[in-house]
């Protein structure tokens, strides 16, 4: 049975009620306790630096060289804030409205509602610390809109919006390394979770520089080690960024949450060859004055600027009058896909659509709209030689968010005691479908306002761990040692980048942007025997006591190799389509995503077993806030 620890009584309540009544502990009393947090991007930098400011000692974890090389840097378009500044209705409630409903109603109403009150404080935490968003002529700051919503909520710095807040965590958390409240393990990553007696005691990590193995005690662990989009080989995320934190803890018991739920974002660019290993974002804020368009016919091969007005189709104003180009991402994605599916793309590889800026700059001006968005522009013609400002971009649907990931109840914390997950590492707050801008939110929600209150609340029960590693966790070290030494000796003569390419155009193919049942049962068997094959043609030059990128890159591949089966398995278990997981078999007649509330009106749970067999949980979801209805954004 899931215990979600939601408070009762009435929405707007809960936090308040929840903060009342958690225990604390003396301010001399917590510099006993330790707490070890594996990530530093927004989330776990947030909570690393608020955990030490409180006297914890926290243990930090990284694979990077420096924690300013997280992911959360290459978040460009803003961030969410429930202000008002702007005087257009906006409010803590339409927020939560807004996101309960771009979730397609897969999502825990408590967590939601919580994510948009905390998100007032939020921004005023964020100026405190210097970071330098928009402002108007008159010294407010400024706001523009994301997709799903008819507000301006997001608050933004340019397009370095992830850039600028994670260097606002970054010196939060240096200051308390520098004072000796936090010890930075930099080039360590993490490759086991040390349960014992049920609870989340410590970690294994390797130094990623000399191969050396060590078991890291604690009294909790945080994950906040992010997402897991680069499953599909080509997406928007870092080549570094992998599942191995989260795959690792759900195989020593945490539950995994919503798998199949991934987001992908419509304005990547596309891909050009076979020779890319990743794409590029464009911030989902350009669509707030580039208007989305493909060649009314099919095959045209003309220049963008030489088609006229009337052999355009504006496919997003004209499908989705209300919200128009901002339609949020599944939908904008999926419409995409459907125009150049039918043959209306456009590019090298006809693969793309057109995002085009020439009303916005005949309107207001060059200068303005570079003002807006001239670091993305200048993005754009370094990677593809073109000049936006004279011709329209070329975007295209890819792998981006994982709106999945580790199940956690209402203090962030998993089926495991002492395991909290962070930030996208979990699965609490976008349901099948993550709003723009909403994904730097949670992150700092989570790791400034949330955890330091729940994981204070889960160590007043405990005593100080002043033990070193135990038995539990030497036999932890012992299995990494062993699955390393597994995989050196495999001696084949394909490179994990091989594997990982072929898994990724499964899942691309087969359990991407729509899925169908026939497909979803190829793919089931093809990744099994993907498996299989990487387990006897594996090739992995040098050796476990040396910088050795090749063997990094082949635990992570193993692991999402474990990771797309459940995709997969999750996929297939949920005859419905909601949010970004859209299967073919249910749409209505106009080719939108079809609910089963009846049926399906649950978080589906995952355990795994020692065999490769899964059982599945389910966490009913209940609306008493607001009413299921169908999503329409027309």
């Amino acid at each position: 049975m899931l215990n979600t620890k939601v408070p009762p009584g009435p929405i707007e309540n809960k936090w308040t009620q929840y903060k009342a009544k958690a225990k604390l502990i003396n301010p001399s009393n917590r510099r006993k306790y330790k707490v070890i947090v594996v990530g530093t991007g927004l989330a776990g930098s947030s909570v690393a630096a608020s955990l030490s400011e409180l006297g914890f000692q926290v243990d930090v974890f990284t694979f990077h060289e420096s924690p300013r090389r997280a992911h959360s840097v290459a978040a460009q378009g803003g961030i969410n804030a429930a202000k008002d500044y702007k005087n257009d209705g906006d409010s803590v409630w339409r927020m939560f409205y807004d996101t309960v409903k771009g979730g397609d109603f897969r999502s825990r109403e408590a967590n939601v509602y919580r994510m948009a009150e905390c998100s007032l404080a939020l921004i005023d935490q964020a100026v405190a610390q210097g970071v330098p968003f928009a402002r108007e002529y008159s010294g407010y700051l400024s706001n523009r809109s994301f997709g799903g919503v008819q507000v301006s909520r997001t608050f933004y710095a340019r397009g370095q919006t992830g850039q600028q807040l994670l260097q606002g965590a970054y010196q939060a958390l240096i200051r308390q390394s520098e004072v000796g409240q936090v010890k930075l393990y930099v080039r360590h990553e993490m490759l086991d979770l040390i349960v014992e007696d049920g609870k989340a005691k410590g970690v294994i990590s390797r130094n990623l520089d000399n191969g050396s193995l060590e078991a890291h005690m604690a009294d909790a662990v945080v994950l906040a080690s992010g997402g897991y989009g680069k499953i599909y080989y080509l997406s928007t995320l870092a080549m570094n960024c992998n599942a191995t934190a989260i795959w690792r803890a759900h195989l020593k018991g945490a539950y995994f949450a919503a798998p199949s739920w991934t987001q992908f974002h419509p304005t990547s660019l596309p891909q050009m060859g076979d020779y890319q290993s990743k794409l590029t974002l464009m911030s989902e804020s350009l669509r707030n004055d580039g208007r989305i368009w493909v060649p009314l016919k099919a095959g045209d091969t003309r220049e963008p600027n030489t088609i006229p007005e009337s052999e355009r189709d504006y496919y997003l104003e004209r499908k989705y009058p209300s919200y128009g180009n901002l339609a949020p991402r599944d939908i904008s994605s999926r419409a995409a896909k459907e125009q150049i599916d039918k043959g209306h793309g456009v590019g090298p590889l006809k693969n793309a659509v057109y995002l085009d800026f020439k009303d916005a700059i005949e309107r207001e001006g060059k200068e303005v709209i570079k003002k807006r968005y001239g670091n993305l522009f200048d993005m754009y013609k370094k990677i593809t030689g073109m000049d936006a400002y004279d011709t329209p971009m070329m975007i295209s649907p890819s792998a981006h968010f994982s709106m999945g990931g580790l199940w956690v109840d209402y203090e962030l914390m998993s089926n495991v005691e002492g395991l909290f997950v962070l930030g996208e590492a979990n699965f609490a707050d976008h349901g099948a479908n993550r709003l723009g801008a909403n994904s730097l939110l949670q992150a700092c929600v989570d790791g400034y306002f949330i955890a330091p209150h729940t994981i204070m609340n889960y160590l007043a029960g405990l005593k100080p761990n002043t033990n070193g590693p135990s038995q539990a966790g030497e036999m932890a070290l012992q299995a990494c040692q062993n699955r390393i030494k597994k995989l050196l000796e495999i001696k084949g003569n394909k490179t994990a980048e091989e594997f990982h390419k072929a898994l990724g155009k499964i899942l691309y193919q087969k359990c991407g942007l729509s899925r169908e049942k026939k497909q979803l049962l190829e793919a089931k068997e093809e990744l099994k025997a993907l498996q299989q094959q990487f387990y006897k043609e594996l090739l992995i030059p040098g050796n476990e006591n040396e910088i050795n990128f090749e063997l990094e890159k082949a635990g992570r591949v193993e692991d999402y190799l474990g990771l797309a089966q459940l995709i997969v398995e999750d996929a297939l278990q949920r005859e419905e389509s909601c949010g970004a997981h859209f299967r073919i078999e249910y749409q209505t007649a106009e080719g939108e995503a079809k609910r089963n509330d009846e049926e399906f009106a649950y978080v589906s749970v995952w355990q795994s077993l020692p065999d490769g067999k899964f059982i599945l949980h389910k966490e009913n979801l209940e609306f008493e806030a607001i009413p299921l209805t169908e999503r329409s954004y027309k």
